[in-house]
C-alpha cells in the first residue's frame, strides 16, 4: 500500500489503512517522541497521543511536503503539549541558579560514544533544556518558533541551548576521560 493509499484509507477510518499506517511508522515516530520524554513509558504515551491526532486529523495533511515530515511533526507538537500538561508535575531547575561551564572541549572523536551512551546524556538534561535542545538541533525549529511553542522568551530559549550545550559537553568530556583511563588501565 502507498502512503496516498494508506492516507485515503485512514481518512475513511478504515482499520487496516490504520494499521498498516502504524506499522510503517510507528517505530520512526517512538524515536522521535523518546527525544522529548523522560523514559520509553512517557515516550510511548506520546506517541500513542501522537497516532490519535494523526488518525483523527489526518484531513489535515495538505499533500504537500513529505508525508513523514508531516507525522514528525504531529509528533513533536504532541510531545510539547505534553510538556506543558505535565510541567507543573516535574522537578523544575531554574535556569539562572544552574550554571555549567564550558569545558573548551571543541570536538569529540566520531564514534566514540554510543547512542545508549548519547540518548542517556541528552535524557539527563533538565526538560526545558532537553525540549529546547531537541526542538532547535534536531528538529530545526528557530529560537523565535520554540519561544512560541513553548511559551518562553526568545532569550531564554537561547539561553538554554547555550546551557544545554554546555552541559552536553561537560558530560561528554567527563565520559570521555572515564573511557580513556579505562582503556589505559585495561
Amino acid at each position: 500500500m502507498s502512503d496516498q493509499e494508506i492516507i485515503e484509507g485512514c481518512a475513511k477510518h478504515d482499520r487496516q489503512a490504520q494499521q498498516i499506517l502504524y506499522d510503517r511508522y510507528s517505530r520512526f515516530l517512538l524515536g522521535v517522541c523518546m527525544r522529548y520524554a523522560v523514559d520509553r513509558a512517557e515516550a510511548e504515551d506520546i506517541l500513542q497521543d501522537s497516532f490519535l491526532k494523526i488518525f483523527f486529523g489526518i484531513e489535515d495533511f495538505s499533500g504537500t511536503g513529505s508525508f513523514t515530515g508531516w507525522l514528525r511533526k504531529v509528533a513533536v507538537n504532541t510531545a510539547i503539549t505534553h510538556y506543558h500538561k505535565n510541567l507543573k508535575y516535574r522537578y523544575y531547575v531554574d535556569i539562572e541558579e544552574y550554571m555549567s561551564a564550558e569545558t573548551g572541549v571543541s570536538s569529540f572523536e566520531e564514534d566514540f560514544y554510543t547512542s545508549d551512551e548519547l540518548y542517556k546524556i541528552l535524557n539527563d538534561l533538565p526538560a526545558g533544556y532537553r525540549m529546547v535542545f531537541n526542538l532547535y538541533a534536531i528538529e530545526g525549529y528557530k529560537h523565535k518558533e520554540i519561544a512560541e511553542l513553548l511559551g518562553i522568551d526568545t532569550n531564554t530559549s537561547k539561553s538554554q541551548y547555550s546551557r544545554a550545550r554546555a552541559v552536553i559537553r561537560e558530560k561528554l568530556e567527563i565520559l570521555r576521560r572515564l573511557k580513556n583511563s579505562y582503556t589505559d588501565n585495561g
